[in-house]
C-alpha cells in the first residue's frame, strides 16, 4: 500500500460536481492498494497515519498526532499511486489491486482509522473525483507499507 499524506487546513472532494465529503484541519490521505496487499498491511498503514506526529504543539514543533490536534482525515482511494513509469511515457497500473480485492482492504483501512478515534470522511471508491485542499505547511509525506508479494514499488 502507498499513501500520500498532506497536512491540511481544509479539504473537500466532489464527484459529479457534488461535494461528497469535507474536513477542516487534519489530513488528506490519498491511498493506493497494490496487488498482494493484505489486511495486516491496511491496518499497519492506518495505525501509522493515525499516530503520525505532524501537527504543531504549543512550541511550534511537529509533535502532535491527529487526535491530539483534534483533526480529521479525508481519505480518497487513488490507484494511480501505484503507477510504474520506469519504461516509456504511458504509466502502467498493473501493480494496482483490482477493485474486488482493493475495496475490502480500503474498508479495513477506514475501519482501523475510525477505531483509532479519528473522524474520517471518504471519497467515492473508483469514481472520478475533484479534490480541493489547502495544504498546511506544506507538509506532504509518502508512506509505503510493504505488501505480501515483495517490497514497495520504487
Amino acid at each position: 500500500m502507498r499513501a500520500v499524506v498532506q497536512r491540511v487546513r481544509r479539504a473537500q472532494v466532489r464527484a459529479d460536481g457534488i461535494e461528497i465529503a469535507a474536513i477542516g484541519s487534519g489530513m488528506l490521505v490519498l491511498v493506493g492498494i497494490a496487488r498482494g496487499d493484505d489486511r495486516a498491511a491496511a491496518e499497519r498503514l492506518a495505525g501509522k497515519i493515525a499516530r503520525l506526529r505532524i501537527f504543531d504543539d504549543a512550541d511550534g514543533r511537529m509533535n502532535l498526532d491527529l487526535r491530539a490536534a483534534n483533526g480529521a482525515c479525508l481519505v480518497v482511494s487513488q490507484f494511480t499511486l501505484l503507477a510504474d513509469t520506469r519504461r516509456g511515457h504511458r504509466p502502467s497500473f498493473l501493480a494496482a489491486a483490482p477493485p474486488e480485492s482493493a475495496i475490502p482492504l480500503y474498508e479495513t483501512f477506514l475501519e482501523k482509522l475510525k477505531a483509532e478515534g479519528i473522524p474520517v470522511a471518504v471519497g467515492r471508491f473508483g469514481a472520478r473525483m475533484e479534490v480541493e485542499l489547502v495544504n498546511d505547511g506544506p507538509v506532504t509525506l509518502v508512506l509505503d507499507e510493504p505488501f505480501a508479494s515483495g517490497p514497495p514499488l520504487a
